[in-house]
């Protein structure tokens, strides 16, 4: 199964997806800080024999924007309901990873009657860390780009099928493979998450919610139980054997997870 480019615009910036067409239930795939839409490819293939699957680019990411001036979260918000709006995807469920979690619920809570439903992997309404940014920024540091070949990048970003995810978003250019994404960029898309929490927009979402954490999760135990206790109708589920990149280290068990979740909302 093959997938097909949108090129849409919102507001003067450029927002690339990935349409996997398909018919049923819409469903809109958001990657986290630093990602792309090919990391969903596994996962949108097994969804689209049953469902209408589009993956985007986030401004700022892969094929989409490389530039913005708003990193916002409200830009990133925006930008979900423009391609809700413009693909003309009627109340699709928004499944979002890590920063594109915290998209998808944004989004959810701002616009209750345009979400069908919500998932999130490894994500959450968080809490202040004014050490996130200089602490991604570091790690962005750390990357030595240009890779000599994306092979070798899979071995840096992590090995196995998680390395091989990060590397697929690479291009080759000026001796090398380099990043799709400019550094400054994704420092400053985390700097509202920086400097509080979510814990009202959580509260804001009315909408069937499905939260998928990993074994190894980057979402502390008390920020989850608390998740439950505001919203306690929220199902929840933790994938053995996984880290924060779950999606990539173990897809089929994400695919089983989200169409036993789609399956019960019909």
């Amino acid at each position: 199964m093959a997938w097909s480019e949108h090129v849409l615009v919102r507001d003067g910036v450029r927002l690339a997806c990935r349409d996997w067409g398909g018919l049923g239930q819409s469903i809109v795939l958001l990657h986290g800080l630093a990602g792309h839409a090919g990391e969903w490819d596994v996962l949108a293939q097994s969804l689209g024999s049953r469902y209408r699957v589009v993956a985007v680019d986030q401004r700022g990411h892969g094929a989409s924007e490389r530039y913005p001036q708003d990193v916002s979260r409200a830009a990133y918000v925006a930008d979900v309901t423009a391609v809700v709006d413009q693909l003309a995807l009627r109340r699709p469920v928004l499944v979002g990873q890590s920063l594109g979690g915290h998209t998808a619920m944004l989004a959810a809570a701002a616009h209750p009657g345009l979400v069908r439903a919500l998932v999130l992997v490894e994500a959450g309404p968080g809490g202040s860390n004014p050490n996130g940014p200089v602490d991604i920024g570091g790690w962005l540091d750390s990357w030595p780009t240009p890779f000599a070949s994306r092979e070798v990048a899979a071995g840096f970003l992590g090995g196995g099928q998680v390395g091989a995810g990060w590397a697929a978003g690479l291009e080759e250019r000026e001796g090398g493979w380099w990043p799709r994404f400019d550094r400054d960029v994704m420092v400053r898309s985390l700097a509202e998450n920086a400097q509080r929490s979510f814990w009202h927009e959580w509260g804001q979402v009315t909408c069937p919610t499905l939260v998928v954490l990993a074994q190894s999760s980057f979402i502390p135990a008390h920020e989850a139980e608390e998740m439950l206790r505001q919203r306690p109708v929220t199902m929840a589920m933790s994938i053995p054997g996984t880290h924060h990149d779950l999606h990539l280290e173990q897809p089929e068990a994400l695919h089983t997870a989200l169409s036993d979740f789609l399956e019960g909302l019909a």
